[in-house]
């Protein structure tokens, strides 16, 4: 029989796992839950832009025919008032309208403009990046 220090006998095979191979495979089931996830994100995305691209060509389509139905709008108005004043003067007040119209989506649309406030929180934080880097985040 031989001792249990004998060099000639082959040490019993440990059946745990070394910890560069838990590693390993910790590492390799990292890696394809990445790749799946990158995978799942594409898949997202091009379902995303597709849907968004079919939606904002029926806005477009939509625009385009709110465009057509104000046209003929204007024209049968124009028409209407010009068989009692006239089809010059009648034209001139259908622009009058539109002019109207034009110049307080104007104003209107003037005024959110210049209610953007821009991006002041960043604008901030962004000046407090050389004092952070200089260990004085509290100063600037």
């Amino acid at each position: 029989m031989s001792s249990p220090f004998d060099p000639t006998v082959p040490p019993p095979a440990d059946p745990r796992p070394s910890a560069g191979e838990l590693f390993s495979d910790v590492a390799a089931d990292l890696s394809t839950l990445m790749r799946q996830e990158v995978e799942l994100a594409k898949a997202e995305l091009r379902q995303s832009a597709t849907r968004a691209g079919k939606g904002a060509g029926l806005l477009a389509g939509a625009g385009v025919s709110g465009y057509t139905v104000l046209l003929f709008a204007s024209v049968a108005a124009w028409w209407g008032i010009g068989d009692t004043t006239g089809h010059g003067w009648s034209a001139l007040i259908v622009a009058a309208i539109w002019l109207i119209v034009a110049a307080a989506l104007g104003l209107m649309g003037r005024r959110e403009i210049s209610a953007v406030s821009g991006v002041p929180q960043t604008a901030q934080t962004v000046k407090r990046i050389p004092g952070a880097v200089r260990g004085n985040e509290g100063t600037s």
